[in-house]
């Protein structure tokens, strides 16, 4: 059976969301894809962080936030302003990145400038305003990286794969949200002896963008259906993850 994306009908009065931050420095870029991969390693890992867990100091806004309609945001900032949010606390994944001249999967990238590893932070869950003053003044909308390559993670090392839809063009930092919200929902529906090899190996994933036809003819344990109420126009499923 297909596990849609929750979209509960109950929602707080003041909506949460889940903060994410991507570091986007104008003087070396990361790539799309390690942007998309790093994300959903954060969140995968910020939920299974004992802060997240029951008696942890996060637990009860995680709770309250899962009740409700399940909102992640995706901000960027680079220098003071990225380092300035990160000390609110929060949980830092680091991924990827792409030397000039590597050999990635056996094909040399002789002649591609090098890009840097995305950096990527999840913050406790809050209302969506009024957000703290470091994160306030982050970007939104917007969020755009190269897309250079293919995933650095081969399959046999990743546990997780998620798939992209082929049928519509997202900006990174919408893909990057549901790719997260892919990871987070196989965390939550994956058998724990799965969850703990996959927690062994760092939560490492792969995210791909599978063909039309494999699009049309494969279904996965988990599908997300976006509400589209942004970039996309009506409920689109924009992710899928299997394992």
């Amino acid at each position: 059976m297909t596990e849609q994306m929750r979209r509960h009908e109950y929602d707080h009065d003041i909506p949460w969301s889940l903060p994410i931050v991507v570091r986007r420095s104008k003087a070396r870029l990361s790539r799309h894809i390690d942007v998309l991969e790093a994300t959903a390693r954060a969140v995968v890992t910020f939920l299974d962080d004992p802060r997240s867990q029951p008696g942890g100091e996060w637990h009860d806004a995680v709770d309250y936030w899962r009740e409700g309609a399940i909102r992640k945001v995706v901000r960027r900032g680079d220098g003071k302003k990225f380092d300035d949010a990160k000390a609110l606390g929060c949980v830092s994944v680091t991924h990827g990145g792409l030397l000039a001249g590597a050999t990635h999967h056996g094909v040399s990238h002789d002649g591609v400038e090098e890009f840097a590893p995305a950096e990527v932070l999840v913050f406790p869950p809050g209302p969506v305003q009024p957000l703290p003053r470091e994160l306030a003044k982050l970007q939104v909308g917007g969020t755009e990286f190269p897309v250079v390559g293919e995933s650095a993670t081969r399959a046999a090392e990743a546990v997780v794969t998620i798939e992209v839809t082929p049928l519509e063009t997202l900006t990174t930092g919408k893909a990057a949200a549901q790719c997260g919200h892919a990871a987070q929902l196989a965390y939550e529906l994956m058998p724990a002896e799965v969850r703990d090899r996959w927690r062994g190996s760092s939560f490492g994933l792969r995210v791909v963008t599978p063909t039309k036809d494999s699009w049309a003819e494969n279904e996965r344990p988990v599908s997300v259906t976006d509400a589209g109420f942004t970039e996309v126009d009506g409920p689109t499923e924009t992710t899928r993850a299997w394992w």
